[in-house]
Formats: structure tokens, sequence, C-alpha cells
């Protein structure tokens, strides 16, 4: 049977060959990059409040692309992975938080399905009993492992949990997970709110390149805190189609008139040529040479909680 192949806007694709792998691996040998200097971890973590919490929303950044978020008594997870080594790559930075101190999760959304977001070792250790939201394509992935409360989610598709409304919303990416299986799930951000008007919404951005699609999310949904990937850009001749640059990160933001920019997917793995260091200060030095408001950007330390009502 034919599978699904899922597509991004323009059919932009990720077309690198063979031979751009071994361009790539050439211009890497060439350069010297600083891998002793890492993103550092909170002085202060704040556990036992975040697993006593059933009212506040807090965004606990785990490192990369996973967050623990609370919101309207729910403990959710972004992108969960808690792997050493990603490849033939050891991790380079801890989780922010142990996973065995984790409360027990209610709810769990995946982007897509490479692994440095997928990771079923991860998902096998986490407390609860949790519903997953998943890309289209990727539900039989879980339910041969045993998971049965798994929602499969297409473009724009919205999904109640108890108080929670979960949309998930378009990304400029691609997946793959075996050799056959390249775009046979989808992937894309979810945008996590709440029924009452009065309370925030958060989008998890997931993996992207930048493209016009932001400016349709922010036609459609008023956000307040964006969790948006700065890292995982160089090079850009190879990578920019996957993977926005800290610059086109800035100005997504701004198409999307968020209220607080909270930077991902840096400095946990070494899956370009940057530096979770060197991505973190192009994308401040960005920040200031536009000279945009300090008060709507929140740079977490790895296993730092930021409390959204009281920041």
């Amino acid at each position: 049977m034919k599978r699904t192949r899922y597509q991004n806007y323009d059919k932009i694709e990720n077309r690198n060959t063979f031979a751009d792998m071994l361009r790539w691996s050439k211009e890497r040998r060439g350069k010297t990059k600083d891998l002793i200097k890492q993103i550092p971890q909170a002085e202060q973590k704040e556990i036992k409040k975040i697993c006593n919490n059933k009212s506040d929303i807090s965004v606990t950044w785990i490192g990369h692309s996973s967050f623990l978020i609370q919101m309207a008594g729910q403990n959710i997870l972004t992108d969960p992975v808690w792997a050493k080594r990603m490849g033939v790559q050891k991790r380079l930075t801890e989780p922010g938080i142990d996973i065995n101190e984790l409360p027990k999760i209610d709810a769990v959304v995946i982007s897509h399905g490479h692994y440095d977001h997928l990771d079923f070792g991860t998902i096998r250790k986490l407390k609860g009993s949790p519903t997953f939201y998943v890309p289209a394509g990727l539900r039989t992935a879980f339910t041969r492992r045993g998971y049965q409360k798994v929602i499969e989610a297409d473009w724009w598709d919205v999904f109640t949990y108890d108080k929670l409304i979960f949309t998930f919303v378009p990304a400029q990416h691609w997946t793959k997970r075996s050799l056959m299986d390249t775009n046979t799930s989808h992937w894309g951000g979810w945008i996590i709110g709440c029924k009452s008007n009065s309370d925030k919404s958060i989008y998890f951005v997931g993996d992207t390149g930048y493209f016009r699609g932001f400016q349709d999310v922010a036609a459609r949904f008023a956000i307040d805190i964006v969790l948006m990937p700065i890292g995982a850009y160089e090079p850009e001749w190879f990578m920019s189609a996957s993977h926005i640059n800290p610059e086109d990160a800035i100005k997504a933001f701004l198409e999307l008139n968020g209220k607080l920019f909270i930077p991902m997917h840096y400095g946990a793995y070494r899956l370009a040529d940057d530096t979770g260091p060197e991505a973190l200060d192009r994308f401040l030095a960005e920040w200031k040479r536009l000279k945009l408001d300090e008060t709507k950007l929140k740079v977490l330390k790895i296993g730092e909680t930021f409390w959204v009502n009281q920041g």
C-alpha cells in the first residue's frame, strides 16, 4: 500500500544530496569550535514547587526542545528527550530535571519523528499515563509499543483535554526514522491554551525553517509565549530549509506578535556546526541591534522555571 508523503508549504523540500553531506563534512573538518563552554544549568531548581503546583502556569526548560509546561492543573511535556547520546555523539548538557523527579505527566505533544524530538527510551520512563498528541503518521509507532492513548493530528486540527486546547499548526521541516520512511509522518508545532480566554497561550514551535506559515498562525491566534528554536542552523546553505537561524527566529517572533520569546533547540546536542553559546550570542546580538524590548525576552538556563503569572 502506498504511504502518504507529507509536504511543506509551497512544496519546499530538504534537497540535500550525498555530495552535499560530503561537502559539509569537509567544511566541518576545517572549523575550530569551542566545545568546552556550554549553556549553564539553573543554580536553583524548583522541583518541589513544580511537583506541588496545581494552579499556576509554569514553563521549565529541560533542554533542547523538551519543556515541562504546567497549565490548568495539568503537566505537559514537549518532545521529551532525556537521551544521553544522539547518534554517535554524547549529549553536551545534562537534562535540567532528572526524569525520575518529574511529576506525573498528563499529556505529551510531539512535533515530529526525528530522534532528537521523539525518544521512546525516555517515554517509557515517564510517570503517569499520558495522552500523546502526535503528527499524522506517527500513531502506529506508539501503538506497536503498547501505547493506546494516542491522538494523531493534521495541520490546524484542534483537540481538548480537560480545560486545555491543543492545536497542531504548520512548520517547515521533514521527518525520517528509518531508511524507507522519509516524510511518511507529518511535522508541526503546538499551540497550548485554555478554554478560558483569560488564560495564557503557549506556542511550541517545534523544528522549522523560516516560512510564511508564521503569518498564518498569527492571523488565527493571539499568542503570549513563543518557544522558538534558534540553533542547529550552520552551515546555512545546508540547514536553512529545515532549521531557522537566530535572526529569522526573531523575525518570525515579530510576525507572530508574541508577548514573550523563550529560545530553545540549542546547547544539548551538536546537530550542526554552531554551538549552543554561539547560537545564543548571535541571537542576543540581533535582539540588541533591533533595540527590542528586553521584557519580551526570557532566556532560560537549563532546568530553570518561568512562572508565567509572576513573570
